[in-house]
């Protein structure tokens, strides 16, 4: 994988800040904006050893993992649907605020992204402006699978 001049430039920058550190603290998490929203971004973090939290493109296609039977022949279908607003699952709400008109609801998946090789952990928060219908959604993710909603939301403020 080949990174940008920025993504090794920051790759340096996080290395000596770690070494900095050193022993007294543990960092399991780099959190960062958009900037890293990629999988050469993720894979960058990745060999430092650390997670990586940040921010998916609000228009990226997600797919949930194929939940069908085996066709018994070739490689086993690894999409499934495709992740939108109406396919998102019930069980995956997390939590819902209504304030001054604009409904916030919080939905946790494990999703395939095309352009990444692992499953990611992606939070998504839609919000619905109830006067107008207007809605709008912000893509939350870690490559941590076990990293609740609540956290990964809080390390991303």
């Amino acid at each position: 994988m080949s990174f940008s001049a920025f993504q090794l430039q920051l790759q340096g920058c996080i290395r000596q800040a770690l070494s900095l550190i050193g022993c007294t603290l543990t960092m399991d998490y780099f959190v960062y904006d958009g900037a890293l929203g990629n999988n050469a971004g993720l894979q960058m973090v990745k060999q430092l050893g650390l997670h990586l939290v940040s921010k998916l493109r609000h228009d990226s296609t997600l797919y949930f993992p194929f939940a069908g039977e085996y066709a018994g022949k070739g490689k086993p279908r690894k999409y499934g649907e495709q992740l939108t607003i109406d396919t998102l699952p019930e069980d995956s709400l997390r939590g819902r605020t209504v304030k001054k008109d604009v409904e916030t609801s919080m939905h946790q998946v494990q999703v395939w992204h095309k352009n990444f090789p692992d499953l990611l952990n992606v939070v998504v928060i839609v919000k619905r402006n109830l006067k107008t219908g207007r809605v709008a959604k912000a893509l939350l993710f870690s490559d941590d699978l076990e990293l609740p909603y609540d956290k990964l939301i809080e390390v991303s403020n």
